[in-house]
């Protein structure tokens, strides 16, 4: 399996068709559709929000007590487009689904699930379902899941799932966190537009430095770069584009692999970020984290996982986890030899003290 690159792979020959009657798939080699800005016909906004939980979890436990407890179903998923030997995860998680939740949005009540790794990370995710909106309005309500479930917004619907998650699971919490470390990421995800395009035709129709951004106004040529650095695209007809708190995907296919692999790049940041607060011997830890996905034949999410991984500064974080914990070797060697020197000397003085009490002993005798 090999990937075909980003989406400034080089571009096709021939005039670009739209098929609108049956498929909704990009057809190269029909004609060209007029210039404007395509409806988002279906899709789903997800805001993730990943929370530390444990030092470990027992998933095996915990799928216990949520089915006695919830009386709802528990799942341990795999990447469902990608073959095992190419790409599995180190354990798997284990995905549990909540009751929908109401956000401030029009459109009720919607989708809640979370998905627990066994390093201890929880990541809940709302699903937003969008149909029929015109790209601005996709790109309005994105912005206003950010405002009522992002970082910033101090939701408490977040706050109600993961007390309802510690009441039916709290048992399999191995070392339970005190204090709460969060990381939060924002995906635009489009299923289908009513004009079928490629991943080259999308880029040039719409505008998605504003959406990765998050801010509206008119952005300089060089934010525009950087925002759109990192995308890819696997199929002529898919799309991934990367920033540090948002994506956006076009996955006519509907695989939900990249969301998983993003997912996973997160919780590695997340637990990495515990590490460098927790300064502690962590070797066994990172190990745990480290091998959370394995990569090996997909070269495509490979990419799209090491640009992730580098976006969130994983990389960074775990540098500075080693330069503390070799900080904290180099004090404790330095403590050591300290001691060992003492103990040293103070074995030669009770040497000497026995040799001297020897000598008297020996003198009083005779």
């Amino acid at each position: 399996m090999t990937c075909t690159g980003c989406a400034t792979s080089e571009p096709r020959t021939g005039p670009l068709r739209l098929d609108r009657g049956t498929t909704g798939r990009y057809d190269p080699g029909m004609t060209e559709a007029p210039l404007r800005e395509p409806r988002v016909r279906s899709g789903q906004i997800i805001a993730l929000r990943l929370i530390d939980l444990a030092y470990a979890i027992d998933l095996k436990q915990a799928e216990t007590l949520w089915g006695r407890r919830v009386r709802r179903g528990s799942t341990r998923p795999q990447l469902n487009a990608t073959p095992l030997k190419a790409m599995s995860f180190g354990v798997p998680p284990l995905a549990l689904q909540l009751d929908p939740v109401a956000l401030d949005l029009p459109g009720g009540a919607v989708e809640a699930s979370v998905r627990l790794y066994d390093f201890g990370v929880a990541a809940f995710a709302l699903r937003v379902p969008v149909a029929g909106l015109d790209w601005r309005d996709f790109c309005a309500v994105l912005d206003g899941v950010d405002a009522v479930a992002g970082p910033e917004a101090r939701a408490p619907v977040w706050d109600g799932l993961l007390a309802t998650l510690r009441e039916a699971v709290g048992e399999a919490l191995e070392r339970p966190s005190a204090a709460t470390l969060e990381e939060d990421y924002l995906i635009g995800l489009v299923h289908e537009l009513d004009t079928p395009m490629s991943a080259e035709t999308l880029l040039e129709r719409l505008d998605l430095a504003p959406l990765l951004a998050g801010d509206a106004g008119k952005l300089s040529e060089g934010a525009r770069r950087d925002l759109l650095r990192n995308r890819f695209s696997y199929y002529a007809d898919d799309l991934v584009a990367l920033a540090w708190d948002r994506a956006f995907i076009y996955e006519p296919r509907r695989d939900t692999d990249v969301i998983d692999v993003l997912e996973v790049a997160n919780a590695q940041l997340l637990e990495m970020r515990y590490y460098d607060e927790l300064l502690a011997e962590v070797t066994e830890l990172t190990e745990r984290v480290d091998n959370a996905l394995q990569v090996t034949e997909d070269v495509y999410l490979a990419r799209v996982y090491a640009a992730a991984i580098d976006l969130f500064r994983v990389p960074n974080v775990s540098a500075a986890v080693d330069r503390k914990l070799a900080i904290i070797r180099e004090t404790y060697a330095a403590l050591y030899s300290e001691a060992s020197s003492s103990r040293a000397e103070l074995l030669e003085i009770a040497i000497l003290v026995l040799i001297a009490i020897e000598i008297v002993l020996s003198l009083v005798r005779h």
